[in-house]
């Protein structure tokens, strides 16, 4: 993968580093995760940015750690 070197308002880059630690990314993998996310939602106006920055992280996901889904039971939710 190659780099670009860009000029981002200090502001900004101040709010990545914030969301950067608490979300255990770099700064500019916070940059980059941010612009995939606008991008996907100005692709999905319908969606909410919510849904598709998690549905991102998802598939970020290593297959290895997913867990299958398995709905409950209607006898288990009577219990």
């Amino acid at each position: 993968m190659s780099t670009v070197s860009m000029r981002i308002d200090e502001s900004l880059v101040g709010a990545a580093r914030v969301a950067a630690k608490a979300e255990f990314r770099t700064v500019q993998g916070q940059v980059e995760f941010w612009a995939k996310v606008g991008r996907a939602a100005l692709d999905n106006p319908d969606l909410p940015a919510s849904f598709i920055a998690e549905s991102l992280m998802s598939l970020a996901e290593p297959r290895e750690d997913s867990v299958p889904f398995v709905p409950r039971s209607q006898s288990s939710l009577q219990a």
